[in-house]
């Protein structure tokens, strides 16, 4: 086995080693040619410094037949520059690597298109070369503060006395609003497993399982179709705790984007205390559940979050009713009796999370009665027998006991689309599928062949 690179210095560190030799690695982003000196702009996955290879250096002709993206190991001494060779416009610009020794480690071809070009490429071509497009400052930057924002969401529970727990990928299907994907099983011929639209039934029995705050930063699936703000496949911060009231929710949620905001973006301008409206005053008002309710609608860096609460818990749908939300979502207290007579009427114990226009969370308090479930099932045209197939580990695991229970999911897609000024969510996710729900990189979704589809017990109709 090789030794380890104990002696690596990041690009971003070498400000700090000022007069000392250090081990570089990583892609030539630029390569300029001035005759007697050559620079190259060194590029790792942290930062950027220039490196100087001048007569002297036995490298210099080397350097000269660099091709751009190719991946080099390059020694020298760090010195300051002074003057007008100062760039102020990277972190690494006070300094550059007067270079000792060079050596190619894998020589790139050329590239399909120009890795730091931020128009006139085509979607597919990106999506294609995702891994060259991540190469790109900004959506490196995306992707980085991405992570800085889950990390701060995770310490912030974590903090909270908040578990978190993984529930599983390959599950039952789930009501929630949209279509499922489906996975054949081929020890069960005919059965298939879904893909979770959600965690939601999940969260809800580890409350009954004595969790009392849980989290996740879960992936899901809806087959829906796809816009700037949705993709096949998302993330959320799945969250849940009980013993609570919807006030404990919103201020857990406003705290937490208050403190992430402050925190990772202290140049945004933020609206606080988030405002609250219902879904009534919303509606009558903005004409819309989602309002945006900046004051200078285009200025990026305003971030006005508010709630939306009450929504009604039942929606029309062809004079049938079908949830608003999702069927555990808990009726007002208050309204409960109107179910039997007027339930159109009735209002839920929801609430959306809304950021400049966009819904960035929802969530509700959840029913924990068995037969308050039982009777939103009846209200939706679930009859007894449909229930306790599809729902009745619900149904029997809140007669042990379930305590009220309540919580939300915010969308770390969207929301960090939003906070780095991006028009779409697929810059900020790192392998995202096209409009069409492809990936043409992975050329998927891909055909079955016969050995495949025979194994699982499946014939395909020709449309």
């Amino acid at each position: 086995m090789g030794k380890p690179n104990q002696d690596r210095t990041f690009t971003a560190d070498t400000p700090q080693k000022v007069g000392e030799s250090v081990n570089l690695y990583g892609w030539v982003h630029a390569k300029r040619n001035m005759g007697q000196i050559v620079f190259v702009d060194l590029r790792d996955g942290f930062g950027l410094v220039q490196v100087v290879f001048d007569t002297k250096n036995p490298a210099r002709e080397t350097a000269e037949g660099l091709k751009i993206e190719s991946v080099v190991r390059i020694t020298g001494q760090v010195v300051e520059r002074g003057g007008k060779a100062v760039n102020e416009k990277i972190p690494t610009g006070k300094v550059e690597v007067q270079a000792t020794g060079l050596e190619v480690l894998t020589e790139a071809e050329t590239p399909p298109f120009e890795i730091d070009q931020d128009k006139g490429v085509e979607e597919e071509l990106r999506l294609k070369y995702r891994y060259l497009d991540l190469r790109h400052d900004r959506i490196h930057r995306n992707l980085l503060m991405r992570h800085q924002v889950v990390n701060f969401i995770r310490n912030f529970l974590n903090e909270r006395k908040f578990v978190e727990i993984e529930t599983p990928i390959l599950t039952a299907p789930t009501p929630e609003g949209a279509r499922d994907y489906v996975v054949p099983s081929r020890k069960y011929p005919g059965s298939f497993y879904a893909l979770p639209q959600s965690p939601q039934q999940y969260k809800q029995l580890l409350m009954v399982a004595g969790f009392e705050r849980y989290y996740q930063i879960a992936r899901c699936m809806r087959d829906e179709d796809s816009r700037g703000d949705r993709q096949p496949e998302f993330t959320q911060l799945d969250l849940e705790m009980s013993f609570v009231a919807e006030e404990d929710v919103l201020q857990l949620t406003e705290e937490l984007m208050t403190q992430l905001v402050e925190t990772l973006y202290p140049d945004k301008k933020l609206t606080k205390p988030f405002p609250r409206l219902t879904y009534a005053e919303a509606q009558a008002k903005y004409k819309s559940d989602k309002p945006d309710l900046r004051k200078d609608k285009t200025n990026k860096d305003e971030l006005a979050f508010c709630f939306i609460t009450d929504f009604p818990l039942f929606a029309k749908d062809g004079g049938k009713l079908t949830s608003e939300h999702h069927p555990f979502t808990a009726p007002k207290p208050d309204q409960i009796k109107l179910l039997d007579k007027k339930p159109e009427k009735v209002l839920s114990t929801s609430y959306d999370l809304v950021l400049n226009g966009y819904e960035v969370g929802s969530g509700s308090l959840r029913i924990h009665d068995s037969a308050l479930q039982q009777k939103i099932f009846m209200i939706l045209g679930i009859d007894a027998k449909t229930a306790e197939a599809k729902f009745g580990h619900m149904l029997t695991a809140f007669k042990y006991g379930a305590p009220p229970h309540g919580g939300i999911a915010p969308g770390i897609d969207r929301l960090v689309m939003l906070l780095q000024n991006e028009p779409n969510i697929r810059e900020v996710i790192a392998f995202p599928k096209t409009d069409k729900a492809r990936d043409p990189m992975m050329d998927s979704p891909k055909t079955a062949d016969a050995a495949t589809l025979k194994e699982l017990g499946l014939d395909l109709i020709k449309k």
